[in-house]
Formats: C-alpha cells, structure tokens, sequence
C-alpha cells in the first residue's frame, strides 16, 4: 500500500531551511522524497514523498514539527495566500489505498500536530468534518476573518499560524507564465478560468506577481484533470491573453505530475519550461523502486 503526502511550507528563500525540512522526511524509514520544489515569489516549499501510510504520516509530523520550529510567520512574507507554517498537508492515495483511509490518517496527524506540536489544525477535503472545511480556500478566508474555528485546538500558534491537514485526490499544481507585469490581466484572466466563478470545471485559480521575474502568473491547482484537461487550461489562458494583446511566457510544473494527465493533453504544447522525467509520478515511483 502506497500514499503520497505533498507539504506545503511558508518557505521558499532561505535554502537552510529547506534543507532542514528536507532531512526530516529522508530521515524516516521507509519514505522516499521524490521532489522538493521552492518559489522565491511565493516564499513557499512544496515537497512531495510517498511510502507505507505509517511511515508517510510519521514523516508528515517530523517535517511539520521543524517547520514549526524553523519558519516564523511574523517575520513571513511572500505573494502565495497562506495559514501557517506547514501551511497545507494533504494525504493522496497511490497505491492499494483509499481515499477514505487517507482521511482517516489525515485526521490522526491533526489530532498529534495538536497534541505534540500546539498547533492548532483544519479539516479539510475528504478529511473535513464540516462542509464549510471542504474547500481550502474558504478555510483560509474563514480562519484569517476569525469566523472559522480550528477543528482540532484553538487560537493560533503565536508564530507557526495553524496547519490544514486532509486527503484528497491526485492534483495538477501548475503556474502559466504571462510576459506582462499587469497584475490585473492576470486576476483578471484567473477569475475568468476558475470553476468558482463560472469559469472551467476542476479550476482553481489566482493572479500573482512574479516580481523576480518582472512578470506575473496564473496560478493554477488542477483538481480533476479528468474533467478538464491540461491543454484545455492552457489554451483557454492563452485566448485570454490574445484579447490583451499579451503574450504566453510559458508554463511551469509545481510539485510532480501523473502521466495520464500528460497523456490526455499529448500532442499540445504546453510551452513547459522545467518538465523532466523524474517530475512523473509513476516514473519517480519506479525509480525508486515502488511502481
């Protein structure tokens, strides 16, 4: 039985805490980090390790626990939205796994990031246990409006926020590059595509500066590339730039890939600018000898 846990970290500049965050997931038995991907932009650390559910959930709480030890929100500051620390920890089902056992774990690691690290947690996707936890960006507008209560402790932690922890499905993090710094294109273009706001079914979407670069981006999560393909997102930005008279840099793979989201959108160039072999899933998988 194989699960995945993909992290996401309030850190994505200094590469000593990356690093350490990094040792804490190699540092268990029985887990492999298959990626770590930083933004300097986003100041944010997505790290991506697959295993036995134990062993996956015991590597979730020892990186967690060093980022809470590690990264201080008030000291934060980057163009990602974000809730704590260990910001979201979502366990996905690989291998012989359910979705249904990975909320049952996600509701366990909640339970001992409470209890062990004083960090208080939110439920979220299949793991929630409230309908207003499902979606992931109603639990951070709820919890920064002080409207949310945590499932799982209370208050914050005074320099670690709260941690969102739940199981969902495999999904496509994925950033369209635009070569403008009009921030208000790119809002604009991401309100439009959105599943929220009428746009395409399974997309969420916002507009971010991308000031190292002097450019701005589409930020994307892809949450069923079965309903709507990668090619069908991409060819929809890219009309939408047409309009403005802006052009498309690019795209860029956040995190890792399944190959059959690739295979749906084969044959469309999606105008990848990091996308290698060891970024598919299954082939990292086989890689390290799990596929």
């Amino acid at each position: 039985m194989t699960i995945e846990c993909v992290p996401n970290f309030s850190e994505g500049r200094d590469r000593v805490v990356v690093a350490a965050l990094e040792r804490s997931v190699t540092g268990v038995a029985g887990v492999m980090l298959l990626d770590s991907t930083s933004d300097v932009d986003h100041n944010r650390t997505v790290l991506t390790f697959a295993g036995e559910p134990r062993a996956v959930a015991d590597a979730a709480l020892a990186v967690v626990a060093t980022a809470v030890a590690r990264i201080d929100l008030t000291k934060h500051t980057g163009v990602h939205p974000r809730l704590g620390a260990a910001d979201v920890v979502p366990f996905v089902p690989i291998e012989g796994s359910t979705l249904a056992e990975c909320a049952a774990l996600a509701r366990e690691a909640g339970e001992r990031i409470w209890r062990e690290l004083h960090v208080p947690v939110y439920l979220y996707e299949a793991a929630a246990l409230r309908p207003e936890c499902v979606r992931l960006e109603k639990v951070r507008k709820g919890a920064r409006a002080g409207i949310l209560a945590p499932d799982i402790g209370d208050h914050s932690h005074p320099t670690a926020g709260w941690c969102v922890v739940g199981a969902r499905e495999f999904l496509v993090a994925w950033n369209i590059i635009l070569d403008t710094d009009d921030l208000a294109a790119a809002q604009d273009i991401a309100r439009e595509i959105r599943e929220s706001n009428g746009g395409l079914p399974a997309v969420k979407a916002l507009g971010l500066p991308l000031l190292s670069r002097a450019n701005v981006q589409v930020s994307i999560n892809l949450v069923d590339f079965h309903r709507t393909p990668l090619h069908v997102v991409f060819d929809a930005v890219c009309r939408l730039c047409g309009r403005r008279g802006i052009r498309v840099a690019g795209s860029e793979l956040i995190g890792m890939i399944p190959e059959a989201a690739l295979k749906l959108s084969a044959g469309h160039d999606l105008r990848w600018l990091n996308l290698r072999p060891e970024l598919v899933l299954e082939g990292r998988l086989r890689m390290a000898g799990r596929g």
